[in-house]
């Protein structure tokens, strides 16, 4: 007659199926706060230790049918704790006697090999392993469980709303309040690439619109060429309704604009021009000589 295993460790192993189980299935990351989990996991224990009254019960009518001698043995089989057994399982070493019984009746050049158990832990990590696996693959294929573009995609989700939450309390950008930061040049040139590639070209080149990189400009509202651009971007072009007043459409925030003028910036003014030569646009409107600085 077999000792049986504690209540405690199927209640916990029950326990860590379930999280595993709503960690790859629940549409939501909150289920400890779902009532469902809670339910479901009291249900379960509930059934186990109705399952483990019943042993109880099969446990004690087995036991009554053993002789005195195999009563005592059991008592003190009992007597070890769940966990020491797993213990002696995985590591404890037989006696040259018990060696005899598992000997295998076959051999070469004096070595011999004993027909050990697998430890019961190896045995319960294998099942884990085949029940994670089955399971994994079938959350893997019916739902947007670990999967790259949909972890992706919430994400980015979750990242533009907070963008637009800090838009929301953020200090509003204006003609005035917008700094050149050598910070904004990256971010600047993709949003410059979104809006403005059309008309003025990689790199600022030009093509329907002006080259923006020489020192000539058509329109000319501010002293610096940073605050001329955003002038630009903020109330679009006199001359050419092509270009449109982008932040006053809405196309574009302030704080958008202010990383396109630290970009057209750089390409105007701390790097050499694109010439007709390189395939840059012919210089338009009236040469400038723009104050120092970037504000």
């Amino acid at each position: 007659m077999k000792t049986r295993t504690p209540i405690s460790v199927y209640i916990a192993v029950t326990i860590g199926l379930t999280i595993m189980a709503f960690e790859m299935f629940a549409q939501d990351a909150n289920y400890f706060s779902s009532p469902y989990f809670w339910v479901l996991l009291i249900i379960a224990t509930i059934l186990l230790l109705i399952m483990n009254s019943i042993g109880d019960l099969v446990e004690n009518e087995s036991f009554s049918r053993l002789t005195e001698e195999e009563k005592k043995l059991y008592l003190e089989e009992k007597k070890v704790s769940y966990f020491q057994k797993l213990w002696n399982s995985a590591f404890k070493k037989q006696s040259q006697s018990e060696e005899k019984d598992i000997l295998i009746d076959h051999g070469f050049d004096g070595i011999t090999e004993l027909d050990n158990s697998l430890p019961k832990w190896w045995i319960g990590l294998f099942y884990f392993g085949c029940i994670f696996c089955a399971v994994y693959m079938i959350a893997f294929a019916f739902t947007d469980y670990a999967h790259p573009d949909a972890e992706y995609d919430k994400e980015t989700k979750t990242m533009l709303a907070s963008i637009q939450e800090f838009e929301k309390t953020a200090p509003t950008i204006n003609l005035e309040t917008a700094k050149y930061s050598a910070d904004h040049i990256a971010e600047g040139e993709q949003l410059f690439k979104t809006n403005c590639v059309t008309c003025h070209g990689d790199g600022g080149k030009g093509g329907i619109g002006p080259n923006l990189t020489d020192t000539h400009w058509i329109n000319v509202k501010e002293k610096s060429v940073f605050k001329n651009v955003f002038w630009m971007l903020e109330n679009g072009s006199p001359n050419n309704p092509t270009m449109r007043p982008f932040i006053k459409e809405g196309t574009i925030t302030g704080r958008d604009a202010e990383k396109i003028a630290a970009y057209i910036y750089h390409i105007n003014q701390e790097t050499a021009p694109i010439t007709e030569a390189q395939g840059g646009a012919q210089p338009q409107g009236e040469e400038v000589k723009w104050e120092n600085g970037n504000e």
